[in-house]
């Protein structure tokens, strides 16, 4: 088995392509024109993608996908690829195979690399090659990581530097959850998950918070520290919001960033405007003005999210007045507060929050967006029940900015149910803090329990990391159809 990356013109094979992170990296390469072929079992607008730019996409995961790519070999052994010459590459048949924490040992296709002797990677290892092959900015907290990311990609992007993005998140800006840019700059987000966050080593290494989020990989909290800390060490300089009380005690970052003024933070803000059509405020660097930023972006968190992209663009040399302008147009990435869709003067907005923190940001920016007769509806789908059990005292304080909240069961993103936690139990646990509490067993009652409810004027939200969000155009056709039938 190999131990490092390949990126001369060796072969790659992700088994689950498909996947918000794997096809990002994917992407990358295929269009580093590097031969790429990939696997999964629910083909989606994603693996279309990946096609369309020459990546040979399998929909079943079977042993004898590895051998997409048989090279034919020269008299000199060298590889071809389509009869042109790849250059510096060694002589071998079998790719290299990409893998996520989701692939057990127990698929065929990860079998079959075993038994081959194929190189086999995480996913993390391919992107840790990646930012080591760049200047990169690795992006990398409990929450925002998508968000700041893709913000700071955005800037670059909009000032002429060219950058390369990976995101955990699509944007409409570069079409996706990847760009390849011709500059030396990547911008990439770095998980936390699986604690493959020490793998990387990028030039700037930004931190915006640090909880526990993760209990079915971490013990305590004090693990999360713990690769964070790694994390930091690995950094050439760090950039901390120093509002998370365990950035601010436990990392010293090289440079801070707050929304305080009081937190003597390299970068700060005041006259802090937050209102439906989005955020204003003056931007403070090292107590000097720097000028006004305003954000389509909604909420506090966003704010702060934004905040760290500033110092980014400092850091790299811009002028405040093109930080700004970058900022100013940037719309969001999907799922986080994504606007959906309005009928019958109810608005669907689509958020990937799961976690109790992420959910209290993301009503509290409802909330500011929501005239004061609107109904702020909260459709959640709890995520992991290892989750939902370690913060179910949390989740039950996390509705307080909804008019109702309506829960369906837990999406066990693969866990085993134990069966210690049910989704009816959090919606008890919520009832004891909110007087509208529903709890629907499935997604079809949901969708049933939302036409019965839902009024004019509702701005409904529909959270969760699993997929809760299927309701939504099912939802909306039903919602149209009388409208339809009596036209």
């Amino acid at each position: 088995m190999s131990n490092s990356v390949d990126f001369s013109g060796r072969p790659f094979h992700f088994i689950g392509v498909g996947g918000i992170g794997m096809s990002a990296l994917a992407y990358v390469l295929a269009h580093r024109q590097l031969p790429v072929s990939g696997s999964d079992l629910r083909p989606n607008h994603i693996t279309k993608r990946l096609e369309s730019i020459g990546v040979n996409i399998f929909e079943r995961q079977e042993a004898n996908n590895l051998q997409c790519f048989q090279p034919q070999i020269d008299a000199n052994g060298v590889f071809l690829k389509k009869q042109e010459e790849i250059p510096n590459v060694e002589q071998t048949i079998m790719p290299q195979v990409v893998c996520s924490t989701a692939i057990n040992s127990n698929n065929l296709e990860y079998k079959a690399a075993m038994e081959l002797g194929c190189p086999i990677f995480h996913r993390s290892d391919v992107l840790a090659a990646l930012i080591s092959d760049y200047d990169s900015i690795a992006v990398a907290g409990t929450h925002g990581k998508t968000t700041t990311s893709s913000l700071v990609g955005y800037m670059l992007l909009q000032a002429g530097l060219d950058p390369t993005i990976i995101v955990g998140g699509e944007v409409n800006a570069w079409q996706g959850n990847a760009r390849i840019g011709k500059s030396q700059y990547l911008v990439a987000e770095a998980d936390e998950s699986d604690g493959s966050l020490v793998k990387h080593s990028p030039k700037i290494g930004i931190i915006t918070n640090i909880e526990l989020d993760h209990p079915d990989h971490y013990e305590n909290l004090e693990e999360v520290v713990d690769i964070f800390q790694t994390f930091a060490r690995q950094c050439e300089i760090v950039v901390g919001c120093i509002d998370c009380a365990t950035v601010r005690d436990r990392l010293k970052p090289t440079i801070s960033y707050s929304l305080h003024e009081n937190m003597d933070a390299d970068y700060s803000v005041t006259n802090i405007d937050y209102h439906s059509e989005g955020t204003t405020a003056l931007v403070w660097e090292k107590g000097k003005a720097l000028g006004v930023l305003k954000l389509r972006l909604l909420g506090h968190h966003n704010l702060s999210n934004a905040l760290a992209a500033v110092a980014i663009g400092r850091i790299l040399g811009l002028e405040f007045g093109e930080i700004a302008k970058g900022l100013a147009t940037f719309a969001g990435a999907r799922r986080r507060f994504e606007l959906r869709g309005e009928v019958n003067g109810i608005t669907f907005i689509d958020d990937y929050a799961h976690h109790p923190s992420e959910i209290r940001a993301t009503l509290a920016a409802a909330r500011l967006q929501a005239q004061p007769e609107q109904r702020v509806v909260a459709v959640f789908q709890p995520h992991r029940y290892s989750r939902t059990l370690t913060f179910l005292a949390e989740f039950a304080q996390s509705f307080a900015h909804a008019d109702a909240v309506i829960l369906t069961d837990i999406y066990s993103a693969g866990e085993t149910d134990l069966g210690l936690i049910r989704g009816e139990q959090l919606a008890a646990e919520i009832s004891q803090q909110h007087q509208q509490v529903s709890y629907q067993p499935n997604l079809a009652s949901v969708c049933d329990c939302l036409l019965q409810t839902l009024r004019p004027g509702d701005l409904v939200l529909f959270l969760g990391a699993g997929n809760l969000n299927q309701v939504i155009p099912e939802v909306i056709v039903a919602l149209r159809q009388p409208a339809t039938a009596t036209s």
